[in-house]
């Protein structure tokens, strides 16, 4: 029972960190401008991909922190960097219309998300794995925010 309360709360707070960062930093009129790549995808997509991004990121994080496995904080810790990265792109992207500032956030974002697999993998495969999908995504976001930075 403590596993599953500890799972709805961490996706519940990842979910809501996600749509308030959302709301507080919405595209607009300055990122319709913009040229993009022949292999953006619809706007639409965004957000279900991270409302399903952030379930996983939240188990994820209920997986590390019940885990008493060592070493715990050592994963804790670069979970919460990756997050803090995450929370930060879009103010950087968005809200600075700086798609620089944006492509060095999600580089850096990217190397902690695949740092997070790499040191989960053995103590908490799980985890691990609820992560590679979110790697694999920002791994794209950051190629179209590289092409963005090219493009325009």
């Amino acid at each position: 029972m403590r596993k599953i309360a500890s799972a709805f709360f961490f996706v519940v707070a990842c979910l809501a960190i996600g749509a308030f960062s959302r709301i507080a930093n919405t595209p607009g009129d300055w990122y319709r401008s913009l040229d993009k790549p022949v292999f953006h995808p619809p706007d639409w997509l965004f957000a279900p991909v991270w409302a399903g991004l952030y379930i996983l990121i939240g188990l994820a994080f209920a997986e590390t922190w019940l885990d008493r496995s060592r070493p715990r904080m050592r994963r804790l810790i670069v979970f919460a960097i990756q997050g803090i990265l995450n929370i930060l792109w879009l103010p950087a992207f968005f809200g600075m219309h700086s798609p620089d500032l944006g492509l060095i956030v999600i580089v850096s974002m990217l190397a902690f998300i695949l740092l997070f697999i790499v040191i989960s993998w053995r103590p908490n495969r799980t985890a691990a794995l609820l992560f590679i999908p979110y790697a694999l995504w920002v791994a794209f976001v950051a190629l179209l925010n590289l092409s963005i930075v090219v493009l325009n």
